[in-house]
């Protein structure tokens, strides 16, 4: 465990939001390693609102380049992830997840009804945009997981914030779907002439400032 705990923190003091990638593509095992890890990362309920495109082509890529201000390792990397929020948590969609969990778990549906009531509760009928701002904090915590994800794997990732979701949206004729983009990541490798940031050092704020100890 001690060495796991090490490797992890070398890898987080590794990465760091790459801004230029090589175009190197990344080894499919690494990949899915890390959608794995994507797939397995915690949300409220285990409900993961969010559907997460996967975008290999170059050309889709650069159709999206625009929309996210023209960030240049949208079409420099390897794969772009789109971590895009359900417009509407439907009573269907629980009940889904509910005969998922039952099945899984090899118990009778019937056994979490309390559970449906709880999830329907926190989720349905509230104001839309509530629902929305709950789901894509699902997300990001998906998104966060694949950022280390990526580092353990020795894949570069960035995510961004910066990008127009309705452009995006419309691209990807994400509405249709039923689905709002909320964040987008890059994987690829760190272009070591062109990235400014490569060698710069990592800046955190000091542990003594960023964690508070109570009694």
């Amino acid at each position: 465990m001690e060495k796991t705990n090490l490797d992890l923190i070398k890898a987080m003091n590794w990465r760091y939001a790459t801004k230029r990638m090589n175009g190197i593509k990344v080894p499919p095992e690494k990949v899915d390693r890390i959608l794995e890890a994507t797939r397995l990362s915690p949300s409220s309920f285990g409900l993961q609102p969010y559907t997460i495109l996967v975008i290999e082509d170059h050309e889709l890529r650069k159709k999206i380049q625009p929309a996210a201000y023209n960030q240049p390792q949208i079409a420099e990397a390897s794969h772009l992830l789109v971590f895009a929020v359900w417009e509407n948590i439907t009573t269907e969609k629980v009940s889904e997840f509910i005969s998922h969990v039952a099945e899984m778990r090899g118990i009778p549906a019937d056994t979490l009804k309390d559970y449906q009531t709880a999830i329907e509760s926190k989720v349905i009928g509230n104001p839309p945009e509530a629902t929305f701002n709950w789901a894509a904090r699902q997300a990001y915590l998906a998104l966060g997981t694949a950022v280390v994800a990526a580092a353990v794997e020795e894949v570069d990732a960035t995510p961004m914030e910066g990008f127009d979701p309705h452009a995006v949206d419309t691209v990807l004729h994400l509405k249709a779907k039923g689905l709002r983009s909320v964040a987008l990541l890059t994987l690829g490798y760190r272009d070591t002439e062109n990235d400014s940031l490569v060698r710069a050092k990592k800046v955190r704020r000091e542990k003594e400032k960023l964690f508070v100890t109570l009694p």
